[in-house]
């Protein structure tokens, strides 16, 4: 089984969003032949705490502008690690160290990666 293409599209939403806000290191795992509830982690870095919310508030708003009204959010303000389950994608939000400690990307090694849209490098700016 592989991500469905809403959840590929879900990813590619979510990938633009967290860049708005900073975000860094982005990676998309296909989790959909392991775990049932959804197709696809996708996970970001970020540098302080207020960065983690602000870039979770962007992912958050930008999937439910899209029709995917997320289900929960984990992890309160001044978290370190906030995860926004949006059905088909999971978006985990990390601070640097947590994002290191945890190390989802070797948790979920076993499963392909999926493509993301490349970053704007006129949004980098």
């Amino acid at each position: 089984m592989t991500a469905s293409e809403r959840a590929q599209s879900l990813v590619d939403i979510a990938t633009r969003a967290v860049r708005v806000r900073g975000g860094e290191d982005v990676v998309a795992i296909d989790v959909s032949s392991r775990l049932p509830l959804t197709d696809a982690f996708l996970i970001v870095t970020a540098t302080s705490e207020r960065q983690v919310e602000a870039i979770a508030d962007e992912a958050e708003d930008q999937l439910a502008a899209a029709g995917a009204r997320p289900i929960r959010r984990e992890g309160k303000n001044g978290e370190r690690w906030l995860l926004v389950d949006a059905g088909e994608i999971v978006v985990h939000v990390f601070h640097e160290e947590e994002r290191m400690y945890y190390d989802l990307e070797r948790l979920w090694s076993d499963c392909p990666t999926l493509p993301i849209p490349e970053e704007d490098p006129v949004a980098a700016e």
